[in-house]
């Protein structure tokens, strides 16, 4: 099939691509935007199957980029090359890299992480060990959450009352496609704890409030580390519903860290006591 090739600023689906940057209309069709060629890459490695792909040549930043479009037609996408400014109008980063992907959006439940919990890559599995976000604000923290609970082998994130959406273009970008890799499940808070129980993992939250440094808590068995909102903190809710309540030590004048780096933080402390 010929590729349609697009130039026009008011062509329809060029229109289509800036509305879908915003959360109704991404919704209202059931897709998101992955822009990028690490997150298209990332994307198609862990299975998912865009429904288009736009592209321009004019863009790219290396050699591999036909190979790796080709691949998204092999999975079923639809592709059309834009002109140089076709695709600046489209692109969601101040500078692209000439490849942008429509896929579908997918939506995991706390029942399918039943299969998921207490098992990893690991020989033996290890333990459940899970992040809990609660009403993360930030599209960019988000995504950063999701690459440090990557980084630290977590088996799942699980996304309590959010204010953000998942499928946020900044979520994809600052994931650099961990989005794709780690089960995601969006669900209420109160359905998440009484999850938890019924699986025996401890909620360990963090607060500033807490007497326990998180270096002297047990991080070992069945977790799920919990971490609150940016500016906020943790709910009533969760500082209520907790097994355990950790902190990080600060020695200087700064009163608190970025969610992410907070949460990098204590994984990490787990992942530590954990291989011990």
């Amino acid at each position: 099939m010929a590729i349609e090739r697009i130039s026009s600023l008011q062509n329809p689906r060029v229109k289509q691509l800036v509305r879908l940057r915003d959360r109704r209309p991404r919704d209202e069709a059931g897709v998101f935007l992955i822009e990028g060629y690490r997150e298209l890459r990332r994307a198609l490695e862990k299975g998912v199957r865009p429904t288009e792909i736009y592209f321009s040549p004019e863009w790219f930043l290396g050699e591999n980029e036909p190979a790796l479009i080709a691949q998204a037609e092999a999975a079923g996408a639809q592709a059309f090359e834009l002109t140089k400014e076709a695709f600046a109008k489209v692109a969601y980063r101040e500078r692209p890299d000439g490849l942008l992907a429509v896929a579908p959006q997918w939506k995991k439940t706390l029942a399918d992480l039943d299969d998921i919990v207490g098992r990893g890559h690991r020989t033996p599995p290890p333990e459940p060990f899970l992040l809990v976000v609660e009403a993360i604000e930030k599209p960019g923290n988000l995504g950063t959450l999701l690459r440090g609970a990557d980084a630290a082998g977590v088996q799942a994130v699980i996304v309590c009352d959010p204010v953000t959406d998942i499928f946020n273009p900044n979520v994809v970008r600052a994931s650099t496609g961990v989005l794709f890799s780690v089960p995601v499940v969006v669900a209420a808070s109160a359905a998440v704890r009484a999850w938890l129980r019924e699986k025996n993992i401890r909620a360990v939250v963090t607060t500033p409030a807490a007497t326990t440094i998180h270096s002297d808590a047990d991080l070992r068995g069945p977790l799920a580390v919990v971490m609150g909102s940016e500016q906020y903190g943790l709910s009533e809710f969760w500082l209520k519903e907790s097994d355990a309540q950790v902190r990080i030590p600060m020695a200087g004048q700064a009163d608190s860290l970025n969610v992410a780096m907070a949460a990098v933080i204590t994984l990490f402390e787990a992942v530590r006591q954990r291989g011990e």
